[in-house]
């Protein structure tokens, strides 16, 4: 597999690139009638074991700066990459993203588009734009037809990518809601994160239940404990797993702050494929969700190393190919794009230097919680940046100019500009919320992020040659790879409610 030419991948970037060109000359519904005729038609036995993979907010450029970055832990004189396995699946297609309302779409309507085939308006679950009428993802219909489902994700199981397998709701931010129909579900293994809102706090559902007391009175085995989780097996019944450690806001850690022993979402796959093991076969589900979180914050060196474990989490489903290569079909692909992440920055012109990346120790988060803790002890008027210092240089490896290491590490030594920007955006962090100046340029500068640390991320970003363009989606296409039963259906330029309509007819869904 490494070493497989990617030739069918070169060809389809090309045929994008031509048909991105001509769409410029031909007429609007030319080139609308020739990005229909993708071929959703498969007249050959369904497979019994179908694993879906999305890297949340992975598009072409989170896949190239992982890609680049293994490449330049060989430290070779010339440029090199190491391509991620996935990459080489023999079909490779792309996939336009957009939704009912916009270009740049979010998780629920691209998540609807693949679940279950329409376009529908940004944070819609399952639901057509006018939120009138329910659809039903493709899971329903597998259930259906005897198979067991799997949905794995690494940020909140009610999170939007994993609720379109499942739920129907107006709105992504119905967590509890989300989170009752999972508990009433009869699907066989939920995964990962941990559940929003699990006492419905902010339902307007009076008398709300937890849904894990739900889930439970349901059948479910819930279990949150390593030892827990690595004992399940295909006589475990309805699952619901949640991951022993949840770092921010109900996820699983991101994959650099991940502790040794602690579960992984390879874990969490592997686990499942134990636990949905049957003669009829399965369909599982798995999203790397904290890809997207990462391009949010403009964390390049989180993203890269979730990229890696989504990768690692990929090949997992790909032992069940290489046993059962007649019955398996695995398809990875993005929602849509994070974070406007570019491989170039104005300030290293033609050069990359990935290998500064390899001096962030931690994500963003972990060093929010270092900053949280200097809050705590030190008043906004006596801040100073030289208190910080040392946590900088261990987490980003950046140092000023009289650091002792200055002269061994020149390349991370900040400029004076940097290190004004640093002490501007310390003195934001110092602020209290309620406080802080939220005008364009603010949320231009620092989004909804702490400004120190984001700042951080933005130096280091730029000193290795990468840049991001918002704390937003954008609307760039996502690659589509697939290898197993009816791979070749997946290869060329299609839309993302394509991808449904190719698994559906793969699984002789009508």
């Amino acid at each position: 597999m490494k070493n497989k030419k990617r030739s069918i991948f070169s060809v389809v970037a090309i045929l994008l690139v031509l048909s991105v060109v001509l769409s410029g000359f031909l007429p609007t519904d030319i080139f609308s009638q020739s990005f229909a005729e993708t071929n959703n038609t498969f007249n050959g036995e369904a497979p019994k074991y179908i694993f879906l993979f999305i890297g949340d907010g992975m598009s072409f450029p989170q896949i190239s700066a992982a890609e680049m970055y293994l490449g330049a832990q060989k430290h070779t004189a010339t440029p090199e990459i190491k391509a991620l396995d996935f990459t080489n699946f023999p079909a490779t297609g792309v996939a336009a993203t957009y939704d009912s309302d916009s270009f740049i779409p979010d998780s629920a309507s691209t998540g609807t588009s693949i679940a279950s085939g329409i376009k529908t308006g940004n944070g819609i679950i399952n639901m057509d734009p006018q939120k009138k009428a329910n659809v039903d993802p493709i899971t329903r219909d597998l259930k259906d037809m005897g198979y067991k489902i799997g949905v794995v994700s690494n940020v909140p199981i009610n999170h939007a990518t994993p609720a379109v397998f499942y739920a129907n709701q107006e709105s992504r931010n119905n967590y509890y809601e989300i989170a009752l129909q999972l508990a009433e579900s009869d699907f066989d293994y939920f995964a990962g994160g941990g559940i929003n809102d699990a006492e419905g706090k902010n339902s307007k559902i009076t008398n709300s239940e937890n849904v894990i007391d739900i889930a439970k009175k349901n059948g479910f085995k819930v279990v949150s404990t390593k030892e827990e989780i690595l004992a399940l097996n295909n006589t475990s019944g309805k699952v619901l797993a949640t991951s022993p450690r949840l770092q921010d806001s109900n996820a699983m850690p991101y994959e650099m702050d991940r502790k040794a022993g602690e579960l992984s979402l390879s874990d969490f796959v592997r686990k499942g494929i134990d636990v949905l093991d049957n003669p009829k076969g399965y369909f599982m589900m798995v999203e790397s969700g904290k890809i997207d979180w990462a391009n949010h914050a403009n964390d390049a060196a989180a993203s890269i190393h979730d990229t890696i474990e989504f990768n690692n989490a990929i090949m997992e489903a790909y032992k069940v190919y290489e046993k059962y290569p007649n019955d398996t079909l695995i398809i990875v692909t993005g929602d849509h794009e994070c974070g406007g992440l570019t491989i170039g920055f104005a300030g290293t012109a033609y050069d990359t230097f990935f290998n500064k990346l390899e001096k962030q120790t931690m994500s963003y988060v972990e060093f929010d919680n270092i900053l949280s803790e200097y809050k705590k002890v030190t008043a906004p008027e006596k801040e100073t940046l030289e208190d910080i210092l040392p946590k900088i240089k261990s987490a980003f490896g950046l140092m000023t100019a009289t650091d002792e290491d200055a002269k061994k590490m020149p390349e991370l030594v900040l400029t004076a500009a940097e290190e004004a920007r640093l002490r501007d955006a310390l003195k934001r962090s110092m602020q209290k919320k309620e406080d802080r100046d939220f005008s364009d340029q603010e949320k231009i500068l620092y989004g909804t992020y702490e400004p120190l640390s984001v700042t951080l991320t933005h130096i280091l970003n730029n000193k290795a040659g990468l840049a991001f363009t918002t704390y937003s989606h954008t609307g760039l296409p996502v690659p589509v790879y697939a290898v197993g039963v009816g791979q070749e259906l997946f290869i060329g330029s299609y839309d993302n409610t394509d991808i449904y309509k190719k698994m559906a007819s793969i699984m002789n869904i009508q």
